[in-house]
Parts: C-alpha cells; sequence; structure tokens
C-alpha cells in the first residue's frame, strides 16, 4: 500500500513555496508516494495532477475567524477520508485550520516554515509540527531565537534547482525570441527582478535604482516578472506610478505572471533582489538565476547569503545601503563584471537530488 503524504497550502497561484510544493509532489510521486495537496486553487493545480499527484479544493486561505470553525471540521472530513500517513503545513492558516481539525485524528504532520514571518503566538504555530522544516540555516535559527525551538525537531533542507528545467542550453528558442521582441530587449543591458508583487520584494528600490543606472548605462533595462494577487494590485499600480513619475516607461517592463521562468531569467544580464525590509528565507529565483550563468545583487541578509557570495556571482548590498544609491553601484558593477561559469558551483549546492534524499529521509521519520 502506498505511503500517503498531504501537502497544505493556501492557494497554488505563484510563488516559490508553490512551485517547491509542485517539484515535491513530483518527487514522491516517483518514490511511490500518494501525494495529495490541499489548497484553494489555483494555475498550478493543473502541474500537481499533471505529475501524477491529486488535488482537493478547499479554502484553507481566508483568515476570516468567523469561518474558522466550519472550514477546520471540512478539513477533518477530507483528512478522515484520505488517512495520511503524514500532512505538511506549508502557512499558518493551513497550520492553526490543521491543529483543529487533528484533535481527534492524531496524524502526524510536519511544518514548513518558509519565511521569518512576525513575532506573535499566531506565527509560533509554524513551530507546532513534529518537526519543523525550513529553507535555511537563517529561518532555522531565527525560530530558535524567537520561539526556543529545540535544534532536534529542526531540519533544513534548502531549495534545489532542476538541473534540466534551468539549462541554458534546452530552452524554449521561440518563446525567448518573442519576449525579447515584446519586453523590446534587443541592445539593451537587461536587469530583471522576479517573483510576487509585494509591498516587502523591494521593486520600488529597484526602479529608483534603475533611473540611476540609467545615467551611466543609458540602455539599462529592467524586466519585473511577477504580478500582484488580486488584494495587493495596489501595490503593482503604485510601482506603475512611480516608473510614470521617474520618466522610465521606456526603461521598465512589467512582464506579468511567466510560467517559463528558465527562459526568462535567460534573457537577464544581472538578477536583483533588492528587498530591504525583510529577508528573503532562502530566495529561489537568485539560485535559479545563477543556474542559468547569470550573477544576482540582493541585499546582504537572510537567505541570500546562503547564495550569493560576495564578487565571485554577484554583489551583495549591505543592509544600511540597501537604497536605490547603494543598488545602483552594485547593479552597475555587476553589468561590467566577467564573474565567469556561476552556473556549475550553483547546480553542486543545490542539487535537487540531494533535497529530495533529504526531504524522503524527514518523511521517513513521521512514518
Amino acid at each position: 500500500m502506498s505511503m500517503i503524504t498531504v501537502q497544505l497550502v493556501p492557494a497554488m497561484e505563484q510563488g516559490g513555496v508553490e512551485r517547491g510544493v509542485v517539484e515535491m509532489n513530483r518527487a514522491l510521486v516517483r518514490a511511490g508516494y500518494l501525494n495529495v495537496v490541499i489548497s484553494a486553487g489555483g494555475r498550478l493545480v493543473d502541474r500537481i495532477i499533471e505529475d501524477g499527484g491529486q488535488h482537493i479544493s478547499l479554502d484553507i486561505k481566508g483568515k476570516n475567524p468567523l469561518t474558522y470553525f466550519y472550514r477546520a471540521m471540512a478539513l477533518r472530513r477530507v483528512l478522515r477520508e484520505i488517512k495520511p500517513n503524514v500532512v505538511v503545513a506549508h502557512s499558518r492558516v493551513p497550520a492553526w485550520l490543521f491543529v483543529w481539525a487533528n484533535r481527534t485524528l492524531g496524524l502526524k504532520w510536519i511544518t514548513f516554515a518558509h519565511g521569518a514571518n512576525s513575532i506573535s503566538r499566531y506565527s509560533r504555530i509554524m513551530t507546532a509540527g513534529d518537526i519543523t522544516v525550513t529553507p535555511s540555516r537563517y529561518i532555522a535559527d531565527y525560530l530558535k531565537s524567537a520561539y526556543g525551538i529545540a535544534e532536534e525537531k529542526l531540519r533544513v533542507i534548502p531549495r534545489a534547482i532542476e538541473r534540466d528545467k534551468f539549462d541554458p542550453s534546452a530552452l524554449d528558442a521561440e518563446f525567448v525570441a518573442a519576449k525579447r521582441a515584446e519586453w523590446g530587449l534587443d541592445g539593451r543591458k537587461v536587469v530583471m527582478g522576479l517573483g510576487r508583487i509585494t509591498q516587502l520584494k523591494g521593486y520600488d528600490t529597484l526602479i529608483k535604482a534603475t533611473a540611476i543606472v540609467r545615467k551611466s548605462v543609458p540602455n539599462v533595462k529592467t524586466v519585473i516578472v511577477g504580478e500582484a494577487e488580486e488584494l495587493r494590485k495596489d501595490v503593482e499600480e503604485s510601482l506603475k506610478n512611480l516608473v510614470h513619475e521617474l520618466s522610465l516607461e521606456d526603461a521598465v517592463v512589467f512582464a506579468g505572471n511567466q510560467q517559463k521562468v528558465a527562459e526568462c531569467l535567460s534573457l537577464a544580464d544581472v538578477v536583483v533582489s533588492a528587498n530591504n525590509k525583510k529577508p528573503e528565507a532562502f530566495g529561489r529565483s537568485m539560485a535559479e538565476a545563477l543556474a542559468m550563468n547569470c550573477p544576482v545583487v540582493a541585499t546582504g541578509f537572510g537567505g541570500a547569503l546562503d547564495i550569493v557570495e560576495d564578487g565571485v556571482n554577484g554583489f551583495l548590498v549591505p543592509p544600511v545601503q540597501a537604497n536605490a544609491e547603494g543598488f545602483a553601484e552594485a547593479i552597475g558593477k555587476a553589468l561590467v563584471t566577467d564573474f565567469g561559469n556561476v552556473r556549475t558551483p550553483a547546480l553542486e549546492k543545490f542539487s535537487f537530488n540531494k533535497m529530495v534524499a533529504r526531504a524522503l529521509a524527514v518523511y521517513g521519520e513521521m512514518i
């Protein structure tokens, strides 16, 4: 009989967490597990099913306390029917719903703390699993400091790079050519920001830095790959207003959400993570950029410290200098620096097979 795993995710739209769930679903299916993803749905659901997993649509995303018990009871009914060997909660709302749903089920569970959430009783739930997994040493240390979680309960599993998917020699050439034309990149030095548009991503800093870089690199063009969720469209509109205020319409492109991430990264001369408010837990887009042999400029804190080696595969901007001027200087340097082969070391460090082996070992502990 197949071992049954359940992944609890708010939604399957876009982002590093969701893509990680897609990758683990594929790995679990290949390892003989029956993997079920429970979420409010989204565009990545088809990937789960195509790769052999199952998906159940359930509202485990909404934060309305008035519907909490109704949704927890619905989750309990689903889990009672599935009878999983282990459940993995990838976010706070699903984790809280699971705690109530699990009161009479007694299921083993793992909390996967993907980020450094604000310290509170609400966030403490991400340390409540039988085991807590983090994507970086930074998050593990953060949880220890904030909540006193014991080291023996923690497992650090860095996210991985799919070697075959992020291969500069195996791209959809037609897609790349189409996007190069659509975004007007011929003859341009391309700076790219990648990820969901939120206030924390630092896209405002990147746009302001672009205005400064353009003074010395007139052909620079910044491409922002990602979009805001419906409830955060005001953030995206404010960024577009900023582009207009700085007269950067010819220098900044909002590319929207893109499924072919490797092809997009192949068009970049440097990838930038300009977040200067809250450290990235890991920074998937940074690791994937290196896999595409593209250097990275990032704020020198959090997960970026596990990925970017200053002056080796990109540049780190000290947090106290992580403003438009600091990023403009680092971007300008990166555009004229020959870093050589940054792909091979990244693939060795963030091996997909190593990630899968570590993850399966944790599932094994539970089962």
